[in-house]
């Protein structure tokens, strides 16, 4: 009986490309995030996230602190350190300030990108897993 519950909790651990969590427009977090399925922001944080999973961050999204996650999605803005596995894709509407570490980077033109920039992957930074204090 144990057995089985063992093993369907070990499955929701992995992450899920269907599974997303959400901070909707309106909401405010200070504090930080770990997660490992998808995040999409809308909200604000003041905080660090981690996932290893997907990042979305939509056009009223705002983070201050610090993100290290497989792949990232922004639109909105973001102030601080940025870790990305794989790909970071910055839209029309992105603004970000600060330092990002990336193996593929894309930018849209209208962007604002105010960052210092390593291409050297962000793979070994992800898998640390530790964040640094974040921007406030």
């Amino acid at each position: 009986m144990f057995k089985k519950d063992k093993l369907n909790m070990a499955k929701t651990l992995t992450t899920d490309p269907t599974v997303l969590n959400q901070i909707m427009s309106g909401t405010k977090i200070t504090g930080d995030i770990e997660s490992n399925e998808n995040i999409r922001i809308e909200g604000t944080l003041n905080g660090n996230l981690i996932t290893s999973g997907k990042l979305a961050v939509g056009k009223d999204g705002v983070i201050k602190g610090q993100i290290n996650c497989a792949n990232c999605d922004i639109e909105g803005n973001i102030e601080g350190k940025i870790m990305v596995e794989n790909l970071l894709m910055l839209k029309a509407t992105a603004h970000i300030t600060g330092e990002v570490t990336t193996n593929k980077l894309s930018i849209e033109a209208g962007a604002i990108f105010n960052a210092t920039c390593s291409m050297s992957g962000g793979k070994k930074a992800h898998e640390g897993g530790k964040t640094e204090k974040a921007v406030k």
